[in-house]
């Protein structure tokens, strides 16, 4: 049974719908035998009809099925295997353009598809072919082709049609990328919900959750402070993200191996900095990091520039916790921060 969450709390998360507790718990329905994830859209059971568990192996050994709506035996908001498959395919030629009429032929339907990339990537699943190829044409631009030519690679019929989608989308024209930058955005999943990842040329440069309230707000001023647009891409980053995540998270990686940019404020450097030096299953109040960077008396500043770190878990601001011991302000939420800790073994 789950130890660190009342029965209140996690029933309450269940009527929710509360993805903020994904990872947490298991929820077992007597009435039906089946066990659900704390985010499940079925009619939620009496309280009296349910029993909680740490994870589904608990629910499994004793005699749960799982659930058919919210598959809880899969990560959050996984990609269905035949989106995966059209994501590889688009990854590996970004110039193709695949059609409503070749969705259907692979038994897809057009309009689910819409919606699943709307609901997860914020556009339709046409926008989203039109920004990778957007994306391509740009880096190869930047490689020495001509305009012309990048723009015909890329999948564009018309020079005119692709320069105005292209200005569209990243605010400068074609001609001008040689003096311009460009971030690559991918989704990932991992067991505590789907994240999204924002890479440059010189390293990664955010790490959130996709339900982290102000991400919108967050994405822009990265543009702003960076002076780059940000598009759906592949990056040289992105596979060994997700290699070390999915070791991290399997409890086989403690620390992290990757280039990170970061803008910010000298002080905020000088924060984040010190955050990536809390050992691995350890925690400091905000205190001990105002004293860690020679300013005792900025424990208010050391607060909002934690507040500030886009790269979540890489560079661990759910390690630092209240001068009382209390868990305090998450922005990927009070109880993934509980889990990364109990994960770490730092409380």
């Amino acid at each position: 049974m789950v130890q660190s969450l009342s029965e209140d709390t996690m029933y309450e998360a269940l009527l929710n719908r509360d993805t903020q507790f994904e990872g947490q718990f298991i929820v077992g329905v007597k009435t039906t035998g089946i066990f659900c994830r704390p985010s499940c859209r079925a009619r939620k059971p009496k309280r009296e009809n349910v029993v909680f568990y740490e994870d589904s192996k608990a629910a499994l050994a004793d005699g749960y099925r799982p659930c058919k709506i919210c598959r809880p035996m899969e990560e959050l908001d996984s990609t269905p295997p035949e989106i995966t498959e059209l994501l590889r395919e688009l990854e590996a030629q970004p110039e193709q353009k695949i059609t409503a009429w070749q969705l259907r032929q692979r038994g897809i339907d057009p309009s689910r598809l819409r919606r699943w990339f709307k609901r997860h990537h914020g556009m339709t699943f046409v926008a989203y072919q039109r920004m990778l190829r957007i994306n391509l044409a740009f880096r190869n631009i930047r490689k020495g082709d001509k305009v012309i030519e990048a723009a015909y690679d890329s999948g564009f019929h018309s020079l005119s049609g692709f320069q105005s989608a292209f200005q569209q989308a990243t605010r400068f024209k074609p001609s001008e990328s040689h003096q311009q930058n460009c971030l690559s955005l991918t989704r990932l999943t991992t067991p505590l919900g789907p994240m999204f990842a924002v890479a440059s040329d010189q390293g990664l440069c955010l790490l959130e959750f996709t339900d982290r309230r102000m991400l919108e707000t967050e994405f822009k001023d990265l543009e702003r402070r960076l002076k780059a647009p940000i598009l759906p891409g592949p990056h040289p980053l992105f596979e060994t993200l997700e290699t070390q995540l999915k070791a991290y998270f399997a409890g086989e990686r403690q620390g992290f191996d990757l280039p990170l940019h970061t803008p910010g404020t000298d002080f905020q450097q000088q924060v984040w900095q010190e955050l990536q030096r809390i050992p691995y299953g350890n925690t400091r109040s905000y205190a001990e990091q105002a004293k860690r960077i020679g300013n005792p008396k900025a424990v208010r500043a050391v607060a909002r520039a934690n507040g500030c770190n886009r790269i979540a878990i890489i560079i661990p601001c759910h390690r630092v916790i209240g001068s009382n011991g209390q868990l305090t302000g998450y922005a990927g939420g009070l109880h993934r921060k509980q889990w990364l800790l109990e994960h770490e073994g730092g409380i």
